[in-house]
């Protein structure tokens, strides 16, 4: 196998450019060229500062396909086995490097492919744009071969989805995208373009980037009052808690964070997706929020006089029932989206604004002061949870290896600085306890949709993103049968990502809500399983499995050290359960360490 990695250019992410000549002036200064629709869609990509795309052709897509033909010096194409791949590696392009991913499909069942990524990252805040092929304009309606009114079905899980019929529209449409894709809270936007308008020709300008649409805001303007308001609430705290989510990570506000919340000595927790926002060996840092997050962040919430939360929605899986949810607290939200501040629990001091901003704001001018009686209460739960389940995860009696132990390797064989893709299930609860972000590293994961599958396409997009940074990818044995064909794209494309697969013969997280409710009646949870580095060896890739703790440091060693894609199989134990829990419909104070 050729283990030579092809490593794509990097682009930074694009500001606004400003033409010199406006209007007619400009149009003289610069003529327009006739590009058909297809050819303007990959020069609109390619002067927008797009590198990369995800994607995989179809008929009702083949003019642009036919066009990048003739760019693949400009813009790199990535042939995924599957449209579903081709958005979550957009996803994980855009999570890693902090650019708008791009993928492409065909009409009908290619668009439809895309929909779980869409809503994955629409709920994850993910910069996305998805270009699909429609039928011609003038077979809109019949219900032609492999027509599907992707527009309706996509409307609600996009930010804004347009369809082009005419070939004039391009350029705007694609620029807008972008704008939209990146700018505010970023999210997903759909492009569905009829085959005609790829055919048709236009005046083609030279590329204008969109920096204002009218009627969207997506930078709030700061309000000096609410920061005034918030800093004499935290001033006059006694028992402060902030809650720090991706907004944190979205803004790049990690500095202004870990200066806040050290000015004023506040503890700090972090959702999911907010992890790897500050090293997790700050000493402010207190833990995971959230069902299966640490015991006391969750128990501190119903204990707190202040929460402050920054950048992230109070989703369930954070509060629990939010009726007995931090009623004793008062609340400051900082957010960038208005419809998230109040729509789960209502603030006393609303602050609209982005992270970065709004953080620097309130370190200038919050208290200087440190609270080291409130802390050493969670020093105390924490060395309640260490003694009861954190010592037997990590150094377990039993012979089985156990997923925590396999992930607190990991992070002491990388450092916490690898960049951790994980899918959704009891390991990647185990991935976001005991890996350990340190700087440099992060973690990403499918958090609101809590996608399966999600994880291997993913990390071909990180890799790609990132190639100063080794890249894990940590799966379970039933996500990984989900986007298994993947294995081939990364082998294709020379992407050196590693691949552990937690095999406990399980769906794992299924089973253990059986076994906690429903008396152990475990129903098609119990998988079959093909043996997965012979799958690996199938497509190209090297592997390896271990199933011995003795063993398994020199494993994780192999894998990380090779320098092309790599599987490694770990064989864990069958019936391990993820602790702390927060039982569905309790109360986050309720949590359950065994």
């Amino acid at each position: 196998m050729d283990r030579k990695t092809m490593e794509p250019e990097r682009t930074a992410v694009r500001t606004t450019r400003e033409d010199p000549l406006p209007g007619w002036e400009r149009d003289l200064a610069n003529p327009a060229r006739t590009l058909s629709g297809a050819e303007a869609v990959v020069r609109s990509l390619v002067e927008g500062g797009v590198r990369t795309v995800f994607g995989y052709p179809g008929g009702a897509i083949m003019p642009v396909y036919d066009a990048l033909f003739d760019h693949g010096h400009e813009i790199r194409h990535v042939l995924v086995r599957h449209e579903q791949g081709s958005i979550h590696a957009a996803e994980g392009y855009a999570r890693a490097c902090g650019e708008t991913g791009v993928c492409i499909a065909t009409s009908g069942p290619g668009a439809t492919n895309l929909l779980t990524g869409i809503a994955d990252a629409k709920m994850d805040s993910t910069p996305v744009v998805c270009i699909t092929g429609q039928v011609p304009s003038s077979a809109l309606g019949s219900d032609a071969f492999q027509e599907t009114d992707v527009m309706s079905v996509s409307a609600p899980l996009t930010k804004w989805n347009h369809q082009i019929a005419d070939p004039a529209e391009i350029p705007a449409v694609i620029s807008k995208a972008l704008y939209l894709a990146r700018s505010g809270r970023p999210g997903p936007v759909l492009v569905d373009i009829t085959k005609d308008a790829q055919v048709r020709t236009l005046a083609y300008r030279p590329y204008v980037e969109e920096h204002k649409v009218r009627g969207y805001e997506p930078l709030p303007s700061l309000d000096e009052e609410r920061v005034e308001a918030a800093c004499r609430l935290i001033d006059q705290a006694e028992r402060p808690l902030v809650l720090a989510g991706q907004g944190v990570l979205l803004s790049g506000a990690q500095k202004e964070l870990g200066e806040f919340v050290e000015k004023a000595g506040l503890p700090f927790a972090c959702t999911l997706l907010g992890l790897g926002a500050v090293t997790s060996e700050h000493p402010l840092y207190v833990g995971l929020l959230g069902m299966h997050g640490n015991y006391g962040p969750n128990i501190k919430t119903n204990e707190c006089d202040l929460l402050i939360a920054v950048g992230m929605r109070f989703d369930d899986r954070v509060t629990g029932d939010l009726a007995k949810y931090a009623r004793q607290a008062k609340v400051i939200h900082l957010d960038i989206d208005a419809s998230e501040i109040g729509k789960n629990v209502p603030a006393d001091v609303e602050i609209l604004a982005d992270a970065r901003e709004a953080l620097g704001a309130m370190t200038a001018r919050v208290r200087s002061t440190s609270r080291p009686a409130w802390l050493a209460e969670f020093a105390a739960c924490a060395a309640i949870e260490r003694e009861r389940v954190i010592e037997n995860d990590l150094h377990p009696a039993s012979p089985e290896l156990r997923m925590s132990e396999v992930m607190g390797r990991l992070g002491a064989r990388t450092g916490g600085r690898a960049l951790v893709i994980a899918d959704v299930g009891q390991h990647q609860m185990a991935a976001a306890r005991y890996y350990g972000c340190r700087d440099g590293g992060a973690f990403i994961t499918s958090g609101g949709l809590g996608t399966m599958g999600f994880a291997l396409p993913a990390a071909m997009g990180v890799g790609l993103a990132r190639r100063n940074r080794p890249a894990v990818a940590v799966i379970g044995d039933g996500g990984i049968q989900m986007t298994s064909q993947e294995l081939a794209t990364i082998v294709e494309e020379r992407i050196p990502v590693k691949i552990m697969v937690m095999n406990n013969g399980y769906l794992g997280m299924v089973r253990q809500w059986q076994e906690l409710f429903f008396r152990r009646r475990y129903s098609q949870t119990e998988l079959s399983n093909p043996d997965f580095v012979a799958l690996a060896a199938a497509y190209g890739m090297e592997g390896g499995r271990v199933s011995e703790r003795a063993e398994l440091d020199a494993s994780i060693d192999e894998m990380l050290s090779s320098p092309g894609p790599f599987l490694l199989e770990v064989v864990v134990e069958q019936e391990e359960n993820v602790f702390p829990m927060v039982p569905a419909g309790a109360g986050c104070s309720e949590i359950r360490l065994e």
